[in-house]
């Protein structure tokens, strides 16, 4: 009940247009992202902006709505015909925007897909669950153990055209690594309010409203054409605003936001975020691959982790950084999506004199050199975080170089199928809202299967179970407690199970949480909509006046 009332308050409280009919004069829609949108592909990237852009032209079997809610997409209901056996009834009549109608063929195909190599969400469904067509609006989904929250993940989760993907030799995903591309990389072929019609990477991307959309007798925009522009200064990005050159950007850095808060066509909508900005390390090869230490890893001993821990002063990245525009976190994951009490778990205090003591007790009494790897273009403020973790961690004698890049070349270095990061900046928000999520992707000790040996780095791409572990952290009862909390129905023994493995998971210094970043849009007048907490932009939900 606390994560809905925030979440209602939220939407409500930040311009959502409740009751806004479909009759006012149709306008266009022109927004600014940070960051580029790379490829079309919905299994590409499983990363917020770019699954929220897909989820406007591509739909699931479920959606979220405003206030994050589960409702009824492509799926129109669905039951638990016994506990390892749900089935979906598939909305008739739908049809892709070629005009071909959507089946359980598509889904089973998508399932496929999802899961194909190359796929970066896979963990929508795991690999042991079959996925049978009963009829052309009827699948069911066979677990192989009870999973209560199977349908939960599928937000991002969107159906493609099994007929369409095999016309245009789009069957396989595009690999996030390398330069590959197939037909779904530059076009798209949904089912959801509005499709595409232009894309050009790293300069526009034009998208017009889908006629024929299922659900347009109850839609709430009138929004007939939406042109994205990727504008990664942030200088630049907010001038557009200003000037009316974009109608809505994101996110409005936290020096400008002010300015556009007092400009009179103008305005902030600044609210909690879900997503947990953290710090993690290399805790899987055998010798630092970054640095200057030889034949070893000072990040596989949890001294060196807890000194960069102590290093950190999180109230000065709060207030000098993110100008109070954050929230410190002590878990992988926002408060508000937990049971867990707010004083269970405390960050470890920001003690440089005891950081440098657990170097030397570990060592390294000089310190150690190594790299940063940071986005620059996808978090608030994410390479001014990273600058300041590099001085603060000077001042205790590690020395870093720090490489910051548009996340168009970081994701594919971090997510190499050959481990290439020592020490990383990255950012979560569990697509489900629910911690299993978070231990599955972030603390599992990747595996290619949940029966395979544990991680070899040639099959990164294959990793199913920890996939967004990106330094190999492995704590074998993590991974027991996470499996017990997938299929356990019991909410109290469920909740106890996600505290234990968190409380295993901070114990071992698996990563630094930093904090849950504000959401900050800038909004011209005239301009209603919905800012979501997970920080996605569903056009369904914008009126132009």
């Amino acid at each position: 009940m606390r994560l809905k009332s925030l979440l209602m308050a939220t939407a409500l409280g930040l311009g959502l247009g409740l009751g806004l009919g479909g009759g006012l004069q149709a306008k266009e829609l022109k927004f600014a992202f940070q960051g580029t949108l790379n490829s079309l592909d919905p299994y590409n990237l499983n990363e917020t902006f770019h699954l929220g852009f897909q989820g406007n032209i591509y739909e699931g079997l479920i959606r979220r709505g405003a206030d994050l809610t589960i409702e009824p997409a492509l799926a129109e209901r669905w039951e638990v015909m016994e506990p390892t056996r749900w089935r979906f009834h598939l909305r008739k009549g739908v049809k892709f925007h070629d005009g071909s109608p959507f089946t359980a063929d598509d889904v089973v195909f998508s399932a496929d897909r999802s899961r194909a190599e190359g796929s970066d969400v896979k963990t929508r469904i795991a690999a042991d669950t079959k996925v049978v067509k009963i009829d052309d609006h009827t699948v069911d989904f066979i677990t192989s153990k009870p999973n209560p929250i199977i349908h939960v993940e599928w937000g991002t989760w969107y159906i493609m055209s099994k007929a369409w993907a095999e016309k245009n030799n789009a069957v396989s995903p595009q690999k996030l690594s390398g330069n590959e591309e197939n037909f779904a990389t530059r076009h798209a072929n949904g089912t959801g309010p509005f499709k595409l019609v232009s894309h050009e990477s790293g300069v526009k991307t034009v998208a017009e409203v889908n006629p024929d959309w299922w659900d347009n007798p109850n839609k709430e925009h009138n929004v007939t054409k939406v042109t994205f522009t990727p504008i990664g200064s942030d200088a630049t990005r907010v001038a557009a605003l200003l000037s009316g050159q974009v109608d809505m950007a994101f996110p409005i850095p936290v020096q400008d936001q002010k300015r556009v808060a007092g400009n009179a066509d103008t305005r902030m909508l600044i609210g909690p975020e879900l997503r947990t900005i953290f710090l993690g390390f290399d805790q899987y090869s055998d010798e630092l691959i970054y640095g200057n230490v030889k034949g070893k890893n000072p990040f596989k001993d949890k001294r060196v982790r807890q000194a960069f821990y102590q290093a950190v002063d999180i109230e000065a990245i709060k207030k000098k950084v993110m100008r109070g525009l954050s929230e410190p976190s002590a878990l992988m994951i926002a408060p508000s999506l937990t049971a867990i009490k707010d004083d269970r778990f405390k960050r470890h205090a920001y003690d440089p004199a005891k950081a440098k003591a657990l170097l030397a007790e570990a060592g390294y009494p000089n310190g150690f050199e190594t790299a940063m790897d940071c986005p620059n273009d996808r978090y608030v403020n994410d390479e001014a975080i990273c600058q300041a973790v590099v001085s603060m961690l000077a001042k205790v004698g590690v020395k870093i170089s720090l490489l910051a890049q548009p996340k168009a070349k970081y994701f594919p270095k971090v997510l190499a199928p050959n481990l290439d990061v020592s020490f990383y900046l990255l950012g979560w928000t569990p697509g489900s809202l629910d911690s299993w999520n978070v231990l599955h992707n972030l603390h599992g000790c990747p595996r290619v299967s949940d029966s395979a040996a544990v991680w070899n780095k040639a099959d990164r791409d294959k990793i199913g179970r920890g996939k967004f572990n990106l330094g190999g952290y492995c704590n074998p009862e993590v991974d027991a407690l996470t499996d017990q909390i997938l299929s356990e129905t019991d909410p109290g023994k469920r909740n106890a199970m996600i505290e234990a493995a968190y409380a295993k998971s901070i114990g071992d210094i698996a990563y630094v949480p930093l904090h849950q970043q504000a959401l900050a849009w800038g909004v011209r007048g005239g301009i209603e909509l919905a800012q979501r907490a997970d920080n996605q932009f569903a056009w369904r939900h914008v009126q132009v006046k």
